[in-house]
């Protein structure tokens, strides 16, 4: 298991012990050609891919196929701003939004819609890239205008600017981690043959609060306030 591959078993492993085994309806907002959607569906859960790319669902609809799991994975055009109307209330059990939130034109009204297609009890995966690593690669880089610029950016997240989204938007986070802090920093050629303590790695620098700024992504997994 190469670097990237470790941090998407980190995601994947904090999914599945949160969704359990009993079958969930799940939409993946933005999921594109369906990769996680897939390993999801192939774990037993009802997926449903919301994409505004022709081409991507068209892929989501070959892998549906090849991994035989088309009466649990389906694609739909659509994006933020028609996930309430596509879907209607209630509709899903878990929303995953994954490094969406930073393209959308608005922040509140996407995690409202959100809100609105959950469950009782349903919950929201949120992945989103943090400005602290991304200026500071723009630093190492040499470009010291862009790292400042994007520091300052008031429109990148970090965690404390993820959490009052969420808590505006009525959500409390339940788990949070860190993902890429050692993945993304293994080259292939140091990675090779060693994925078991890549893995180890990444899997303790995900769960260390003390690590989430420094993270490239960040993942937080929230309920509806009041959830217990």
């Amino acid at each position: 298991m190469r670097g990237a591959g470790a941090a998407q078993r980190v995601l994947v492993d904090a999914l599945t012990a949160r969704l359990g085994a009993r079958p969930s309806d799940v939409v993946d907002l933005g999921g594109g050609t369906g990769g996680l959607a897939g390993t999801l569906a192939g774990l037993g859960h009802r997926v449903t891919v919301i994409d505004p790319s022709p081409d991507a669902l068209a892929a989501v609809q070959r892998r549906a196929a090849e991994l035989g799991v088309g009466d649990r994975l389906t694609g739909r055009q659509g994006d933020s701003t028609t996930l309430v109307g596509d879907l209607g209330p209630g509709a899903a059990d878990l929303v995953l939004c994954h490094e969406v939130l930073e393209l959308v034109s608005d922040r509140a009204a996407t995690l409202t819609g959100i809100a609105t297609v959950l469950r009782p009890g349903g919950a929201l995966s949120l992945v989103t890239a943090q400005r602290y690593p991304r200026a500071l690669a723009h630093a190492a880089a040499g470009d010291f205008a862009r790292a400042r610029a994007t520091w300052q950016d008031p429109t990148m997240l970090d965690p404390v600017r993820a959490r009052e989204l969420l808590a505006v938007a009525g959500f409390e986070i339940r788990e949070a981690h860190g993902l890429g802090l050692a993945a993304g920093q293994i080259s292939d050629e140091v990675g090779e043959g060693r994925g078991g303590a890549i893995l180890d790695l990444e899997r303790a620098f995900a769960a260390d609060p003390g690590l989430l700024a420094a993270a490239p992504r960040l993942h937080l997994y929230a309920t509806a306030a009041g959830t217990p």
